[in-house]
């Protein structure tokens, strides 16, 4: 029982179990948006609320007003005890702090979140994002002794990727997790935001339909509103599988590959390589691990 106490203790401490509030606000505190990016704002009150009795501001004005819409309001939203106020595919013009309020019967909560831009124009030609999946230091290390050896204390050489002219170290710890899984950690890489474990695309709220969870915009998604640069997603894995969906994907959970299929679709990259057909073909046709007859092929 003191193991267990203490171990929740440590949790909430350390911001994994959230601790007990009115109300809860997506995207989460301290999100990073993309100036101009798609979001899902969602406030989750317990309880049944009446539209009189609640109030969401964002830099203290009523956000309804900020974004130019009006909010829907869902009572015991799939059969929970609360009330969901939802503004769908909004966006935030200029960078910058911002700070979301949401008030109910006397009780407050709020997020901050971080508006950040990039450089007006178009400064790199091209892009090729390469993630060696589990791939971290020591793998790196491994590899680097395996192929060049080690004499001395000194490799033999470089590897490859030793030489690119770009690479990064990322914390990967979810928002329910320190230990991460491929799809939300392949989620913070290609929307800036943190999820849970399982989830591409999505903040991790209450609802039971893991494909209405509140979005953020994936770099496919951005690139292909507001560019017309070219898109490719390759992979030695199945193309639906969580690495290369978190491209494309707003999901909760990251095994709906029929849907996840359907979204690659809708995006449209012009280059897929990977496995996984048996997801693309029509039900009747043999081999096909489809529920429906569309034939994504």
């Amino acid at each position: 029982m003191l193991k267990r106490v203490l171990l929740s203790t440590l949790l909430v401490t350390a911001g994994l179990v959230p601790a007990a509030r009115a109300q809860t606000i997506y995207p989460l505190n301290r999100a990073e948006i993309l100036a101009g990016s798609k979001f899902d704002l969602k406030v989750e009150f317990p309880g049944v609320v009446a539209a009189d009795k609640l109030k969401v501001t964002v830099g203290g004005k009523d956000a309804a007003e900020v974004f130019g819409a009006a909010p829907q309001l869902v009572e015991k939203e799939d059969g929970h005890d609360l009330t969901a106020w939802w503004l769908r595919g909004v966006s935030l013009p200029a960078a910058g702090p911002v700070e979301v309020t949401a008030s109910v019967d006397g009780e407050t909560a709020s997020v901050g979140w971080r508006v950040y831009d990039t450089p007006k124009g178009r400064v790199a030609k091209n892009v090729i994002l390469f993630v060696g999946d589990g791939f971290s230091i020591a793998h790196r290390t491994a590899a680097r002794i395996m192929s060049k050896g080690l004499h001395q204390g000194r490799f033999g050489g470089e590897l490859a990727v030793d030489d690119m002219p770009h690479m990064a170290l990322i914390s990967t710890a979810g928002t329910d997790s320190i230990v991460t899984d491929s799809a939300n950690a392949m989620s913070a890489y290609t929307t800036g935001h943190k999820t849970c474990v399982n989830a591409l695309g999505v903040y991790c709220a209450a609802n039971k339909n893991t494909l209405d969870h509140p979005k953020v915009e994936t770099i496919g998604d951005v690139l292909r509103r507001a560019t017309r640069m070219s898109i490719g997603v390759v992979t030695n894995s199945e193309i639906e599988d969580a690495t290369p969906a978190g491209v494309v994907a707003h999901t909760r959970k990251r095994s709906d590959f029929n849907d996840i299929v359907k979204m690659f679709f809708d995006v449209g990259p012009d280059v897929i390589m990977g496995c996984g057909s048996p997801k693309f073909l029509a039900k009747s046709t043999p081999g096909s691990k489809r529920t429906d007859e569309v034939d994504y092929i």
